[in-house]
């Protein structure tokens, strides 16, 4: 928390940038889509990470996708697709609020898939 600019002794809410490291914070071997396919699935990474960083209010979600085995398409496009299409997050928001960082070049197909299912979903 921290005093309003105006001196007055109102409280505002700051909420720092996000950062989620994908192979520390979830785990180094994301697979699999529903809860139903494991406990590294596309659905918990969703509903435990990138939907309360969506309704924390923040606009600076960083995802760092680097440091694991890989993903598959059915992770991604559950993860992030399904914030739109399963939970309703507004496109617009989804877009602008989530920033995906990688250093590897090899990851760079799963940004794009990343981004092209925000777009779709």
């Amino acid at each position: 928390m921290e005093r309003s600019s105006s001196g007055s002794s109102e409280y505002k809410t700051v909420i720092a940038d996000m950062k989620i490291n994908i192979a520390k914070d979830f785990s180094p071997v994301p697979s699999g889509r529903y809860l139903s396919d494991g406990p590294d699935s596309g659905e918990r990474f969703r509903n435990e990470f990138l939907l309360p960083a969506i309704e924390s209010g923040d606009r600076d979600i960083q995802i760092d996708i680097d440091g694991t085995a890989g993903y598959g398409s059915s992770f991604l496009e559950e993860a992030f697709g399904g914030l739109i299409r399963v939970c309703g997050v507004d496109r617009n928001i989804a877009l602008s609020s989530i920033k995906i960082i990688s250093e590897d070049p090899d990851y760079e197909m799963y940004k794009e898939l990343i981004q092209t299912f925000l777009e779709e979903a």
